[in-house]
């Protein structure tokens, strides 16, 4: 399937791939980072109920302490299913860091959590997975790019795009309060499509729908080096150590960055991939990273630097 994959001009390993080739885009040309800050604008959406950002910088959890016009259906069945990242790197070393700080967020439809997704992904080879997206537009998530294009998974039919993805925001066990629609719409870039290399790892899910209008969803932006280590991340998704389809949330300063990575001592766990790092701006929530990996001390995602902002706007229109 990759062979069919046409991006346009090279544009390094930020050119943006679409899984329909006719609609495959050029990343913009820029600087890696901006003179100074930029972002896009968050969304509380159409749906009512908002759960107001803490002044610290942080969300108003119950419970969470540090160590040191709805419907309603029901979920489909993801219990046993494993996270995502498995298909590219098989088991890789577990991400929370000890004591386990996660809270379990129960009040799901209310912004922001509605505006994160559990994600059942369909494989090209028929098998499934979880992962987690969190949407920037009202038809647009973001995710790790190893959850909508697997590579080196060893097994027969299994790498490429995957060929479909059920997004099921603000999802609450088996408890859907803004449904479900399934996409088959995904974009991602070449550094990942052509080399898995981990600095390049994110993409994106389109919907036929503009459901984002109904859950809302975060902003984005471009920040300094001093900025985001002076910042506190926020994570919030759906691993999968807790009950099925339950949305786990955990905080922290940032650890360190680098000019492709961010890393953080957030707990997660594998079904997170894909989950928006995140900082608390005078009450609104912006992405700063994609959360794409664990790590023994630390875990990481892949920053929002110019040509991902760049690519993550197209996405988005």
């Amino acid at each position: 399937m990759a062979s069919k994959n046409k991006a346009s001009r090279p544009g390094g390993g930020h050119t943006s791939v679409s899984n329909k080739p006719e609609e495959s885009l050029r990343a913009e040309d820029a600087e890696f980072f901006a003179a100074e800050s930029v972002h896009e604008e968050p969304s509380e959406g159409k749906a009512g109920k908002v759960s107001k950002a803490s002044s610290g910088g942080t969300e108003d959890v119950p419970g969470h302490k540090k160590t040191s016009g709805e419907s309603i259906s029901t979920a489909p069945d993801t219990s046993g299913l494993r996270d995502i990242g498995e298909a590219s790197f098989g088991v890789f070393p577990e991400t929370v860091h000890l004591p386990d700080d996660r809270v379990q967020i129960t009040n799901t439809s209310a912004y922001p959590w509605r505006a994160h997704a559990s994600l059942r992904i369909t494989a090209a080879d028929n098998s499934q997975w979880i992962g987690t997206g969190w949407f920037i537009g009202p038809h647009t998530l973001m995710t790790a790019g190893h959850v909508v294009y697997i590579k080196n998974s060893g097994v027969p039919g299994r790498d490429g795009w995957v060929k479909s993805i059920i997004v099921m925001p603000g999802r609450n066990g088996n408890t859907l309060p803004y449904g479900q629609v399934t996409s088959f719409n995904f974009r991602s870039v070449t550094g990942w499509i052509n080399d898995g290399n981990e600095n390049y790892d994110y993409g994106a899910i389109l919907l036929s729908t503009e459901l984002g209008n109904t859950v809302g969803w975060f902003g984005f932006g471009v920040y300094s080096d001093a900025e985001l280590v002076a910042s506190t991340g926020n994570l919030s998704g759906y691993p999968g150590d807790k009950p099925s389809g339950t949305q786990w949330y955990d905080y922290h300063k940032i650890a360190s960055v680098n000019s492709r990575k961010v890393y953080y001592d957030i707990d997660t766990y594998g079904g997170q991939s894909g989950s928006a790092v995140y900082r608390v701006i005078d009450g609104n929530r912006y992405g700063i990273a994609i959360h794409a990996y664990g790590g023994s001390t630390t875990n990481s995602g892949t920053r929002i630097s110019t040509p991902v902002y760049n690519n993550m706007k197209a996405w988005k229109a």
